[in-house]
């Protein structure tokens, strides 16, 4: 049986911890922030746990990771 491929967009923008979890980089971050309130643009400059609904669609694509 071959080899499953593992997605690599998905693997650059994930990051798996030690006890499994998936974090994330908040969304909407990149550009448009000057309209951005101090308090919001703080909470974007940190990491995100992925939601557990979430959790078995981002681990079909990484097969080998280690969770």
């Amino acid at each position: 049986m071959p080899k499953i491929k593992t997605n690599k967009s998905i693997q650059s923008r994930i990051k798996i911890t030690g006890g499994g979890k998936l974090l994330r980089r908040p969304t909407h971050q990149s550009h448009f922030n000057a309209k951005e309130s101090s308090r919001q643009t703080r909470i974007k400059h940190g990491v995100k746990q992925v939601k557990k609904s979430d959790y078995k669609s981002f681990i079909k694509y990484l097969p080998y990771a280690k969770s």
